[in-house]
This record gives structure tokens, sequence and C-alpha cells, in this order.
């Protein structure tokens, strides 16, 4: 008898034309680290009396299709998962290297058939309608530069085969902590002893009585952007800002030298002023848990620039 094992599983992504309804083709295997996307039906206590106090039978829950999947954040790869979060990007036509460029703000946002594939058993999960509501990436010193990807679905079928038909393979080119830069206003950030940054689509389910117990679709609400600046107190630079209640941009950007390249700008962020305690001997740290909003030049909240060898998405 097989046994599935990670390190078999793959997974394969292709956005819908229609929603809910898994393409039959144009499939890419993506590589990823871990995943909880999947579906839950939960049982409900049977409430009824009369039967004596051994219980009824219970009754089965709506159905739940939702999870996060962690990515290496990688040249090609994050491509497909900003264009689930954001929209289609603007890319630079002619040859390579393209520029594509995200804008936060987009009404319209794609949706995904996802496979899951665990030859052993076998056993070829389909996740169909799934919408990317968050996108959370930290940065430290050291470590694996990893991304986690929320996503919220319609339904879930499971087979003996794959339903991806034969799905396209990529590069792999990763981004490292030691590619990043931080900088505020374009002055580098300095003393950042570690950041994180997360995007939100707010999504929101829609749940409409159905006779097969899934959701109708997944709307978008109000985004959200939001973070944290972890800094050694070597000056009060951020400080000042948060007391004065100004903003000013922060970017992240991960390069790797004469090739790829992402870059966050976020284009207006708030500061709040945080508590400054002294822990003992150590070193002083303060904690900025930031947030952002719609700036007024650009009009949006964020841009995201993915620079590499992928001619469209």
């Amino acid at each position: 008898m097989a046994r599935a094992y990670g390190s078999r599983a793959q997974l394969a992504l292709a956005f819908e034309t229609t929603y809910g309804t898994a393409p039959a083709s144009g499939y890419t295997f993506l590589p990823f680290a871990g995943t909880t996307l999947s579906s839950e039906q939960p049982l409900i206590e049977n409430e009824l009396l009369g039967y004596g106090r051994d219980p009824l039978a219970p009754i089965r829950d709506a159905v739940t299709v939702d999870g996060d999947i962690t990515i290496g954040v990688d040249a090609i790869g994050i491509g497909f998962w900003l264009k689930a979060l954001f929209g289609g990007p603007a890319t630079t036509t002619g040859s390579g290297p393209y520029t594509h460029t995200f804008h936060s703000g987009g009404t319209t946002l794609p949706s995904l058939a996802i496979e899951t594939q665990m030859p052993e058993v076998p056993r070829f999960e389909m996740v169909a309608g799934a919408r990317a509501n968050t996108l959370r990436i930290e940065a430290t010193r050291r470590g694996q530069l990893q991304a986690t990807v929320g996503l919220i679905a319609q339904g879930l079928t499971g087979a003996g085969s794959s339903a991806a038909g034969t799905p396209a393979a990529i590069a792999l080119q990763r981004f490292g902590h030691f590619n990043c830069a931080i900088t505020r206003d374009s002055v580098a950030l300095g003393n950042t002893v570690s950041a994180e940054l997360t995007y939100s689509n707010g999504l929101e389910a829609v749940e409409t009585i159905r006779a097969d117990g899934l959701i109708d679709g997944v709307d978008p609400t109000i985004a959200g952007l939001r973070g944290r600046l972890v800094t050694r107190f070597a000056d009060t630079t951020l400080l000042a800002q948060a007391t004065s209640g100004g903003t000013c941009e922060l970017q992240f950007a991960w390069t790797i030298a004469g090739g790829p390249s992402l870059t966050w700008t976020i284009h207006r962020v708030h500061l709040p002023v945080p508590r400054r305690t002294i822990p003992g001997p150590q070193g002083i740290q303060a904690e900025f848990d930031w947030q952002a909003s719609l700036a007024a030049s650009p009009a949006r909240m964020c841009t995201v620039v993915l620079v590499n060898d992928q001619a469209a998405y």
C-alpha cells in the first residue's frame, strides 16, 4: 500500500475563465513549501430528544474551502500569486527582461483552480473558485525568504487521476533575505532588525443557500496593507514621524545582482507611537506596527514591480 509524502506532492495552478469552473488546460507547476488549502464539512450534534440517552445521528454542516499556501519567493512563480492578489499587471513588450507592474485597489480579481497532487495514493484534489485574500512576507537577516498566501475557494473535488492536463514548468530562481533593501522616502532605513508586510483583499464569502452547500462566490471589500518594523533604537527618525502624525513612503526591494527584482512600494505609511521599554542590558529596540492608506500621488496604496524573464502572466 502506497503512502503519500510531501516530498512527492506537486501543486498546479491555472486562472479560471468562469468562476468555479476549473479549466482543462493551461496549468503551471509552482513550487511550494506547504499548504493547508482544503475543504472541511463539520458535523452538527443532533439536538432532538425523545429517543433515550444515546444521541441521534449528527447532521452535516456547510462546506468550507480555504487555507494557506507557503511559498518560496522566486522570480517567476511569485508573479502568478501577485496576479491573483492584485489582478493582471501592466507588462512591458519586446525582448526580456520584462517589467510587470501591479497596482492595489483593482475592482476585479481573477479566480484560480489549484490542484494538489499526491500520486502515491493516488489522490488529486482540485480546488476551484479560489481567490487570494492575503499575502504576507517577512524580512529577516537569516533563513529562507518565504511568503504565505491565504485563499478562500468555492469547492474541492478529489479524483484518482489529474485533471490539470500537462502543466508547464518554470525555472526556479529564488530571492534571499540577503537580497533585501528597505528604504524610507528613498533613504536606506538603517538599524532594521526585521520587517513584515501583509496585504489583504478583505474577501467576503457569499454564503447563499444552495443545494450543494457551497458558497456563491468571493467578493473583495476594503483592501488593507499593514506590517511591522523592528529597529534598534539608534535615532528618533521614525519616532518623530509617529509623534507628529506624518506619513512616509516605504519600499521593500529584493534584487538578484544582474538579474530579477521584486519591489514593493507603499506610498503612504502611518506609524503609531510605540511603547518604549528597557528589558535588560541588551540592545533597546522599537517596534512600529504601521498601516498604509490611499496616497494622493500616485492615487493608490501600493505598487509592486516584478522584473524577470517571464513574458506574460
